[in-house]
């Protein structure tokens, strides 16, 4: 049986295969997606296509949103496996009521550290985020039932401290030369 973190590595996958070779939607899902989710339970197939389909459908959307977070960057220069995790786990923020946002940067975390550059884990975990934050401070991000677990509820000072605006970062301190030491 195929669990949520395969079906997502399988989503992104087939979101590769969609961005490289353009075509129909419904193509991917039934030649690329479906054959390498075969022994899938049909709730996680069930997911696995939900998944592709809004990914594709929301990501001018995504990408609006990406664009505003990364300064001093071009998003084309983006690796498209990060980018692609990227559209996948805020989509997942915004339209799966039932998957917590920590379990959504998480996974999009562990795929790009698998797939991507070693560096990627940290750069989509600071994209993610700056993105969440960004929404729910929008007012946009409606959890439910199991999409509540690790949300700041209303009136916390976890809610307060997110509805706070940002810190602007700390500018980095140089180093200074090390001393010599006793030997030399």
């Amino acid at each position: 049986m195929s669990t949520r973190r395969e079906a997502r590595e399988r989503v992104m996958q087939a979101l590769y295969a969609f961005e490289q070779g353009g075509g129909e939607a419904q193509d991917v899902i039934e030649n690329v997606l479906k054959p390498s989710l075969s022994d899938a339970d049909a709730p996680t197939l069930r997911f696995a296509e939900r998944l592709f389909l809004r990914t594709i459908d929301h990501s001018e959307d995504v990408d609006t949103l990406i664009k505003a977070r990364v300064k001093n960057w071009e998003v084309e220069r983006i690796a498209l496996v990060d980018h692609i995790l990227l559209r996948m786990a805020v989509t997942e923020f915004l339209t799966f009521d039932d998957i917590p946002p920590k379990v959504s940067i998480n996974e999009a975390i562990e795929i790009a550290k698998r797939y991507s550059t070693h560096r990627s884990g940290q750069f989509v975990n600071g994209l993610l985020d700056g993105i969440l934050l960004g929404l729910m401070q929008e007012g946009r991000v409606k959890k439910s039932g199991r999409g509540l677990v690790g949300m700041p509820q209303p009136g916390s000072r976890a809610a307060q401290a997110s509805a706070a605006p940002a810190a602007e970062p700390r500018p980095k301190r140089e180093r200074r030369p090390r001393r010599p030491g006793p030997e030399g």
